[in-house]
């Protein structure tokens, strides 16, 4: 009868032999591509060649870890190895670092220090149901239902390499919805006395703000991606301003122009209302140039961080009467408007950048200029324009 094969990653009985300098250890270990291999190391001892040949064969194994994932691999070990593959995704575009730093300190704060030291068969639904519960009781729904989107990726990679038999996340209990509070709007009006009052609020006139907001208002965007527009991507003849990409920050390398929006619907060409155009013929013929080319920069001359401005928006809201809004608050107020002058739900879609009104529209590429009608709708906000100016634009 045929002697059986080494299991995976294992070696086999130590030969010594000695030599003119003391001794040489020699085994057979199986690599993870199934070959078994000879694998020899000396010494002057027969422990001391011995010894080493074990830290070889150890080594050895490390080597191929990243290939082979077992029942007897640490959720430590399987985390690594997930996030590794997440990092790499982030380098290659295709998730935010946003969502890389949320995964990091899901598994860092969470995770790690509960399941760490287990070994992927020591792992079972109602553990992870537990650990996903507490998180839940310590740090509210949104950092459970992350959480569990980490384990859920984890354990799938798990399931992959064949060392779990089912993701166990899959088992447990749904959480419930974060109990958000409905979604604010401004009216026609409130849009009015907003802008009036940003542009009399002075810290916001030396931060910028009123220009942005109205960027915002005008077109819908996404902060970062109001604080990305290139004068490149701004188009004063036809009145257009094209999406291109978000600011964000990568660790240790700073704020960046994310050449690639939130969804592949998110490239888009919008048309900008008359107020907007004329703004921006102001603010062009007024600013100095940046290395980026950006329309808002910081008010050092950097790129603008959305989070900081976030801040700096809360601030001024706050002080003028609209501490219940955040820049988000203007994309619903665009689709609002939008939806009682009855425009369709597409045509908001394409404005907002909105990737799934439906399966094909969802896989859609370069939707062109968004003719959503918006500019048209919008030409209300600038309540203060007089007909001089539009005509000036």
């Amino acid at each position: 009868m045929a002697r059986p094969p080494l299991p995976l990653g294992t070696m086999g009985e130590i030969r010594y032999y000695p030599t003119s300098k003391g001794y040489r250890a020699v085994t057979y270990y199986r690599d993870y591509d199934g070959i078994t291999r000879q694998v020899g190391r000396t010494g002057r001892t027969k422990p001391a060649a011995g010894n080493r040949l074990k830290e070889a064969c150890r080594d050895r194994g490390r080597t191929d870890a990243a290939a082979e994932i077992t029942r007897d691999t640490t959720v430590k070990a399987l985390a690594e190895e997930w996030f590794s593959e997440v990092a790499l995704a982030v380098q290659m575009g295709d998730r935010s670092p946003g969502t890389g730093r949320a995964y990091r300190d899901r598994l860092d704060n969470q995770v790690l220090p509960a399941f760490g030291a287990l070994r992927l068969r020591e792992v079972t639904v109602s553990r992870t149901d537990l650990l996903i519960k507490r998180v839940r009781e310590s740090n509210g729904v949104s950092i459970a239902k992350t959480t569990r989107t980490v384990l859920s990726g984890m354990f799938g990679l798990a399931v992959r390499h064949d060392a779990m038999p089912a993701n166990p996340v899959r088992e447990t209990a749904t959480l419930p919805s974060a109990g958000k509070s409905p979604h604010r709007t401004l009216t026609l009006a409130e849009v009015w006395d907003l802008r009036a009052k940003l542009g009399a609020d002075q810290p916001a006139v030396d931060w910028e703000l009123p220009d942005l907001v109205d960027v915002m208002l005008s077109t819908g965007l996404r902060i970062g991606e109001a604080t990305a527009i290139t004068w490149e991507a701004v188009d004063l003849e036809k009145g257009t301003v094209e999406v291109r990409g978000t600011v964000i920050r990568v660790k240790g390398q700073g704020l960046q122009i994310k050449l690639k929006p939130k969804s592949r619907a998110g490239w888009r060409i919008v048309v900008l209302p008359k107020w907007a155009v004329a703004m921006l013929k102001r603010r062009k013929d007024s600013m100095p140039a940046n290395q980026w080319g950006a329309v808002f920069t910081s008010p050092l001359g950097h790129l603008r961080d959305p989070s900081n401005t976030q801040a700096d928006l809360r601030d001024v809201f706050s002080r003028i009467g609209y501490g219940d809004i955040t820049s988000h608050t203007f994309r619903r107020t665009v689709a609002t408007l939008m939806d009682e002058a009855g425009l369709s739900a597409r045509a908001a879609a394409d404005q907002l950048g909105h990737a799934k009104v439906s399966m094909t529209q969802d896989h859609y590429f370069g939707r062109g200029i968004a003719q959503t009608g918006a500019a048209r709708v919008l030409e209300s906000v600038s309540q203060s324009e007089t007909e001089e100016d539009v005509s000036r634009a």
